[in-house]
């Protein structure tokens, strides 16, 4: 519900510039297209790319899902045919504007009183939307349980590689006693104030007002025997623990969404989504640009002008890096697929700079054979100014 209030000022398709009538591959196609341009971490400091990665994360999440992208288009549709004209604030209508709650959409568009059969127009459409029926033989009550939000904090390496995280949450969960059903003996009847369709028709000067049925509180059915523990709700608050999963190469302010792991929806209705925000702390050693892990080894002069080998760490375990002779200081040398994991199973490469450490304290030996090479270097006609700008 909250989430779908989100939607009338959002352009999922323009965010990832694909039609209304694109295809699931053209749409997963694009999201991968600009996710990877606008990654924060090919864009370090770069706010606007950074924004535009989270708009576009925000858009598969819901284009991404067939069930969403429907509800989404639905929604939209009616918002381009003028749906929401008459009931927006400052306009004509009613007065004050016109909140997306589940109540505000009962009363405006109506449903179905007693002994009334739906009319198959607003009042259907948005109950389909916002997660109560509106047809008749539909209800009042929510559909589902609510989406839940929660945030979690991993080191660097543990959103690099994946990893599952305990989480606790306290909300509605499912009554043991009755499995979700409201019911001792799992009988129900059809509410007769109603009718079954969970609402009742108030007709109030002009406009005929509909409002959920106090007798079945909006379910359409009266339980006979109710649950003594959840007194026919189908759940009880409780706090309950749940390991989850978090897939490899998260980044910092990344949101992962848990189909079915929010709250309990009543009386055996689905359960909401979870949505988990990550935060990544910093590491020591490493830094990330996309998947490709970046990592700075100190070396000697000797080492970059003799060659040589250094073992530098990855996530996994530390690997063996050749240093070809005369490597200038601050070259970057590759490494092939020891990078961060990509969802196809390939991961990115290791990035490793190799940046001179020079020596603050020299013994007399090693001074005098620094001497002695200095000058023979000279000797050889080494200048390393030579074709520097600064000279010219």
């Amino acid at each position: 519900m909250a989430m779908q209030q989100e939607w009338a000022n959002k352009d999922y398709y323009g965010d990832l510039g694909v039609s209304s009538s694109a295809s699931a591959a053209d749409i997963k196609k694009a999201y991968r297209k600009l996710a990877r341009e606008n990654h924060p971490d090919s864009n370090p400091g770069n706010k606007a790319a950074e924004e535009k990665f989270k708009r576009v994360a925000e858009a598969y999440d819901v284009l991404g899902n067939e069930q969403e992208r429907k509800e989404y288009d639905q929604f939209k549709s009616m918002m381009g045919s003028g749906g929401f004209g008459r009931f927006g604030g400052g306009g004509s209508g009613f007065p004050g504007g016109f909140r997306t709650t589940q109540t505000d959409f009962s009363d405006v568009f109506g449903h179905p009183g007693a002994g009334q059969a739906g009319d198959g127009g607003l009042g259907d459409l948005f109950g389909g939307l916002f997660n109560r029926g509106g047809a008749a033989g539909r209800n009042a009550r929510p559909s589902r349980g609510a989406d839940v939000e929660t945030e979690i904090t991993l080191d660097f390496r543990e959103a690099a590689k994946g990893t599952t995280f305990p989480v606790e949450l306290t909300g509605e969960a499912p009554c043991t006693t009755c499995h979700g059903s409201g019911s001792k003996d799992g009988k129900t009847h059809r509410c007769g104030t109603c009718s079954g369709s969970g609402y009742v028709r108030e007709n109030s000067g002009a406009f005929g007002m509909a409002r959920p049925c106090a007798e079945c509180q909006g379910t359409g059915e009266i339980i006979e025997d109710p649950c003594t523990t959840c007194h026919g709700t189908g759940t009880v608050r409780r706090t309950r623990s749940i390991t989850v999963r978090i897939p490899a190469g998260v980044i910092d302010g990344q949101k992962v969404r848990l189909a079915g792991q929010g709250e309990a929806g009543p009386n055996g209705t689905p359960a909401g989504d979870l949505f988990v925000h990550v935060h990544v702390r910093e590491d020591a050693v490493f830094t990330r640009s996309g998947d490709d892990l970046e990592v700075t080894v100190p070396v000697s002069f000797g080492e970059l002008a003799l060659g040589g080998t250094v073992t530098v760490p990855t996530l996994e375990k530390r690997v063996r890096v050749k240093i070809p002779a005369g490597t200038p200081n601050g070259r970057t040398l590759r490494v092939k697929g020891r990078g961060v994991p990509r969802k196809s199973g390939k991961a990115g490469d290791l990035l490793v700079t190799v940046e001179v450490a020079v020596p603050k304290d020299l013994d007399a030996a090693a001074t005098s054979a620094l001497r002695a090479y200095h000058q023979a270097e000279r000797d050889s006609g080494f200048d390393p100014r030579a074709g520097w700008a600064g000279n010219q």
